[in-house]
């Protein structure tokens, strides 16, 4: 039995242990605990130091199969009474379950999962203080451990260290030392003595502190910091001032990753390029354009991780980035992806989604590895004084590495605890990573925990979960109960101004609330916490992201001018995205007769899932799969003119923009962001993943075939259409692209037509008249009681090749009038979009959404 052994077995409280398979009345069942983790087989039984705790048969209660349904099904042990003593110490060792026949032959041997019985027994460590404490000392939970040290060194690399002991707490399984203040600033480690299920023995791990709020660089050290010590707070960081907040279906959200904001900047110090500092220089290209979409209405930006991640060394020094000049070879070569294969595991650059220490700041992403506390504050400032508010993509679902890898710091603490377990022991992977197990009390306070440390110490704004079906229905809504006792007045920020959403997505192990209720799109529903709705992108886009054929076309991207079934269904998508995807909003369906979102299909399930338009965020592209513009290229014909991909390109933004929900947008499809068609750009570098601020520079497409890891069974797709210089953009497209989303955004804004805030309200005032067309839609909101000018709002979404005239008889003998800021719009098309009073006709040039108010007094709105 040395090494890994399966542990089919689970401890799943102190009295309780579930046996995959059939209990035989029969045969005799026990733990065998081994202080020392020495229990091996030999000539059919068990050797070592073996002393067993009795298990005789039982039955799971009601709760116990509703608290854990996977295992309903399962046989029940009960630890024997006489025993009962016995669990605390048995779970600081190795332990298996054993099945032994009548004559006590040895049957069977498994590992045992442990995090059941720990919750249970240590349930009281949930209240304690972990992490640097506030009396100048740590404290870490680590209740299977045998011994733990504190490990205290003289700097961040040299090897002069002290080791302090450690005292236990039994009640609640956590570790602590008190410090004097000499300590601040002292680097620490934990030396973890430890039954390792991954090693199969007994081992001494030096570990960082899971509750890190600092570390060095490289992350090998956790170091001791006060965040409110002077030198760690910008000028001004205790009396920041905030843009206003709002409510989370009026947001629109700017999605950034921080080095491509500023790696290609050349109006950026190069010292600064990539990093938080490069959100400070006020006079770079990037934060003039977040400042201008600020003005237009942007109201936050969302960055990709920016906590301490694996993939990306701390210090410049240790990195290597592709040789030679890329921007020589051929716009279809496979030369510039093989050359940046060739760096991607010591380059700057990677998404991020590795998690290594949850509340530290990344330290890539700062000038010197050293000052990333202080230069992350700056950034938070940097952006608040842009005028936009900062949320952070969070990604507790997984971790970079677990067991005995050098890179796990959780699972080196208390083994086989925060990540959750497959039937057979091995660490649930569906998340491509080890998945942790927020359902696991302490796993699940972290979460809180860490969140409650960013929102009160770096006045972040919003987060966003990645992959949150994976997380606990419970734990995102104790996120937001934590969040919502933040005040300003004890806290320094309003709690209830923090906005969250995430991927609602069921999948793996969890799918179908298997383990639990899930925080996925239909069980966050009602909550006012988002969730990603991918209804309306797969209808504006086409198909789905996971079709062999990229050139599946959608509403936005060329279906309009083919009508058929596909189209008809897109259009009553593209409709219920519009309403906030809500599940009892009631609409005429291309069908002709009246349908609730429930009732429409979305891949065999209910299309609209959503109780309010706070629960639905909406989008075109993210940072996942092929930008807006590549997917485009992929699916509209090949001979499209650029100024109609410019045009399908704002036709598909503006659905997003129009609708009622969370608007989310990805950062550079304002400006035809191109990745030169790679649909999976996490580790793909600076090159294929350029944020162009100057459009003399282009929008990145024609850089190449995309690298061949994600990308190669597209490459006769993609090879044809990177070559062809009629698909890269000038300067006159990517303008037209950014001056028509800055109308989209002025237009959101400009009445509270576009967030009417719940579910009642927009069944009440959003409707859909018939447009007489197929590839056109027309959306009416009644807006009287709402907006002090206006008494409804017409948008006209036409699709297609042709000019669009839907008749609304409502308009008949009213006045209508293009919205005044496409009235003064630089766009010739949409100024030709007009009302006929007479016939209540809307006359809309092709490729072109056009919006149109009414007022009180029949005539055109006047521009606020």
């Amino acid at each position: 039995m040395d090494g890994y052994l399966e542990a089919t077995a689970q401890w799943i409280d102190r009295a309780t242990v579930v046996w995959k398979g059939e209990v035989v009345a029969a045969n005799h069942y026990a733990l065998a605990c081994s202080a020392e983790g020495d229990i091996a087989c030999a000539d059919g039984d068990l050797t070592g130091d073996v002393h067993l705790v009795r298990l005789t048969p039982g039955q799971l209660t009601d709760a116990q199969k509703a608290t854990w349904p996977h295992l309903a099904a399962y046989g029940a042990l009960k630890v024997d009474p006489r025993d009962a003593d016995l669990v605390r110490d048995a779970l600081r060792g190795q332990v298996l379950a054993i099945e032994r026949g009548p004559s006590g032959a040895l049957l069977a041997a498994t590992g045992v999962q442990i995090p059941g019985v720990l919750d249970d027994l240590y349930a009281g460590a949930a209240k304690v203080p972990l992490g640097p404490t506030e009396n100048g000392g740590l404290a870490v939970w680590a209740p299977t451990a045998r011994t733990v040290e504190l490990a205290l060194y003289d700097g961040a690399s040299t090897d002069r260290r002290t080791v302090h002991p450690m005292r236990r707490d039994d009640a609640t399984g956590v570790w602590s030392v008190d410090g004097p203040a000499s300590w601040r600033g002292r680097y620490y480690t934990y030396l973890v003595t430890v039954y390792a299920p991954a090693a199969g023995k007994i081992v001494t791990n030096e570990v960082t502190d899971p509750y890190s709020l600092s570390v060095s660089a490289g992350s090998g050290r956790s170091q001791i910091v006060d965040l409110g010590d002077r030198s760690l707070r910008p000028e001004g960081w205790t009396a920041l001032a905030k843009p206003r907040a709002v409510r989370q279906d009026r947001a629109s959200i700017y999605e950034l990753h921080v080095r491509d904001f500023s790696a290609s900047d050349a109006t950026v110090p190069e010292a600064a390029r990539g990093t938080y500092k490069a959100f400070t220089e006020s006079g770079g290209a990037g934060m003039t354009e977040l400042r201008s979409l600020a003005k237009d209405g942007l109201t936050h930006v969302h960055l990709l991780p920016v906590f301490d991640f694996a993939t990306v060394p701390d210090r410049k020094a240790d990195r290597t980035e592709p040789a030679g000049d890329l921007t020589a070879l051929p716009p279809d070569s496979d030369r510039q992806q093989a050359c940046v294969a060739e760096t991607a595991a010591k380059d700057s650059f990677n998404w991020g989604y590795d998690p290594l220490h949850y509340t530290v700041p990344e330290g890539s992403y700062a000038t010197d590895p050293d000052r990333r506390i202080r230069e992350f504050r700056e950034m938070v400032a940097g952006l608040n004084g842009a005028g936009l508010r900062v949320v952070m993509d969070v990604v507790y679902n997984h971790t970079h590495a677990a067991g005995q890898d050098p890179a796990s710091v959780l699972d080196r603490v208390v083994p086989g605890y925060y990540h959750r377990l497959m039937d057979d022991g091995t660490v649930a992977t569906s998340t491509c990573c080890a998945n942790t197990a927020p359902e696991h009390t302490m796993m699940g306070r972290l979460v809180v925990d860490s969140i409650v440390t960013w929102a009160r110490e770096y006045k972040i704004d919003g987060f966003r979960f990645d992959l949150m079906g994976h997380h606990p229905k419970a734990n995102i809504l104790a996120v937001r109960a934590a969040l919502d006792a933040l005040t300003l007045a004890e806290d320094g920020v309003d709690g209830r101004s923090i906005i969250l959403y995430g991927e609602g997505w069921s999948f793996g192990e969890v799918a179908g609330d298997a383990r639990f209720e899930q925080a996925t799109q239909t069980g966050m529903a009602g909550t006012g916490i988002g969730t990603f709705s991918d209804r309306l992108r797969d209808a504006v886009r086409g198909g789905t992201p996971f079709d062999a054929d990229p050139g599946v076309q959608g509403f936005g991207s060329g279906l309009g001018d083919r009508p058929c079934d596909r189209l008809a269904h897109y259009e009553d998508l593209i409709k219920l995205g519009l309403a906030g995807n809500l599940r009892d909003f009631t609409f005429t369906g291309s069908a002709g007769t009246s349908v609730k979102g429930s009732e429409v299909d979305y891949n065999g399930g209910p299309a609209g899932y959503a109780a309010g338009p706070g629960d639905t965020v909406t989008y075109v592209d993210a940072h996942d799969n092929e930008t807006l513009f590549d997917a485009l290229a992929y699916k509209l014909p090949g001979d499209t003119p650029m100024a109609d991909r410019v045009r399908m390109q704002s036709l598909s933004l503006a659905a997003v923009l129009l609708g009622q929900g969370t608007a989310f947008v990805h950062a550079g499809s304002e400006r035809l962001r191109s990745k030169s068609l790679d649909r999976n750009s996490y580790d793909s570098g600076d090159w294929f993943n350029r944020l162009l601020w100057d459009c003399r520079d282009g929008n990145g497409f024609g850089g190449g075939l995309p690298p061949a890891k994600d990308n190669e069974a597209r490459w006769p797709y993609a090879r044809p259409l990177l070559a062809d210089p009629a698909l890269r953009p000038g300067c006159a497209a990517i303008g037209a692209a950014r001056a028509r989303f800055g109308e989209f955004l002025r237009i959101r804004y400009s009445s509270p037509a576009f967030s009417l805030g719940s579910a009642a309200e927009i069944g009440r005032r959003v409707s859909f008249p018939p447009s007489g067309a197929p590839g056109v839609i027309v959306m009416r909101i009644d807006t009287t009681g709402v907006d002090p000018v206006n008494t409804a709002i017409y948008v006209v979404f036409n699709a297609t090749g042709r000019t669009a005239t839907p008749a609304v008889p409502a308009l008949r003998g009213a006045g209508a009038a293009l919205h005044p800021v496409q009235a003064a719009s630089g766009d010739p098309v949409v100024r030709r979009a007009s009302a006929d009073p007479a016939t209540g006709t809307l006359t809309v040039p092709a490729r072109t959404v056009a919006v149109f108010t009414q007022t009180h007094q029949g005539n055109p709105a006047r521009p606020r």
